[in-house]
Order: C-alpha cells, then structure tokens, then sequence
C-alpha cells in the first residue's frame, strides 16, 4: 500500500510539472513579444514621485507619437534606439520645468519583472526587454507599462493584443485571475533561475 502511495504521488508531481512546462513556455513567448517602459523615481518623497508621474506623462505622449507604426517588438526597439535621445531630452525637459535639476538616464536593458497586473490584464514574472528611465539616484517606486503592444499609450489598448499573442497567450495576459497560483510558480521558478544567473 505504502508503494502504492508513493506512486500516486510520483505521479501527481510529474503531472503538474509536465502541465506546467506548457504554461512557463506559454509564458516565455510572451516576455519575448513585449517591450515595457520602466521609469524609476529619484526617491519615495512625494515630489519626485509627483515628478516621475509627471515624466511619465510626457514620455507617454512622445512614446505614442513615436511608436505608433510598429508592428512589432523588434520595430519598437528600434525606434526607441533612434529616438533615445529625444526620449531623454522630453523628460529632461519636465524635470527642468518643475524646477528640478536631477539627471536622468534613458537606456534599452533586459531586466527582471515581478508579476504585474495593470488595470484589465497581467504580465508573468520573468525577464523583459524594457525602455528604461531613471531619474536622478532612482532609489524611488517605480511607475511601468508596455510600449509594445501599445497597451499603455493613448492611441493602444487592449486590442493591441490580437495579431501579437496567440489566443492562448492573450488568454494568461488578460484572465490572469484564473493563473494565479501558476504566475506565483513562475514568479517562484523565476526567482531561482535569477539567484543562479
């Protein structure tokens, strides 16, 4: 009986670990198809974090004028290599106006994620191609989106998905409440594969 059990067992593990292969590579595609913005705050007062927001506001406006026409990630890169310049120039800009004088570095980097949720749809933990923005010592929260798809831009949403995602992948991305345990795996999964990187 007790070999019994421990079959029962051995198979329940080697179960879910094969079900969840196909969601963590499911996942995999999906940190592959999206560029994030990440903006980083100078500190946690509330006047740089009234900055960064402010920032935030501008690059979002510039973003949407810049990355309107790409029709994927790789386009969307090489935009925000193009325009890195202009990019830090807008947010210089803010920060100039609201009488600040903190520095600011704009950069392309691949970066770890926690598992997010923004407003209607979820991203898993993992790594990402981000446009990443750091204003001044960037010891502050930070404020994030996704330049691609255009979730987070004026003219974007959530339709931005279709012809990006498969249906499956949309499917994590916008009803990530039914994959809560399994974004905590990944998140956990995720973690270790950092810690030995």
């Amino acid at each position: 009986m007790r070999y019994l059990l421990k079959a029962v067992v051995c198979a329940l593990v080697i179960s879910c670990l094969m079900s969840m292969t196909g969601f963590y590579g499911a996942c995999d595609d999906i940190r592959e198809e999206v560029l994030r913005l990440h903006i980083l705050a100078n500190s946690d007062s509330e006047e740089d974090q009234a900055l960064k927001l402010r920032v935030r506001d501008a690059l979002l406006v510039k973003a949407d004028e810049l990355f309107r026409g790409c029709e994927c990630k790789a386009d969307s890169i090489e935009q925000a290599k193009k325009h890195m310049d202009e990019l830090k120039r807008t947010a210089q800009q803010v920060i100039r106006e609201e009488g600040h004088d903190e520095s600011v570095e704009v950069c392309l980097t691949r970066m770890p994620f926690q598992t997010r949720v923004y407003e209607n749809f979820s991203l898993p933990a993992g790594e990402y191609d981000a446009l990443r923005v750091v204003i001044g010592k960037g010891e502050g929260h930070n404020w994030w989106c996704v330049l691609f798809p255009a979730l987070c831009l004026p003219s974007g949403g959530s339709r931005e998905l279709e012809g990006v995602m498969s249906a499956g992948e949309e499917e994590i991305v916008c009803e990530s409440d039914r994959f809560e345990v399994r974004f905590m795996l990944v998140e956990w999964w995720e973690g270790i594969c950092s810690w030995f990187r």
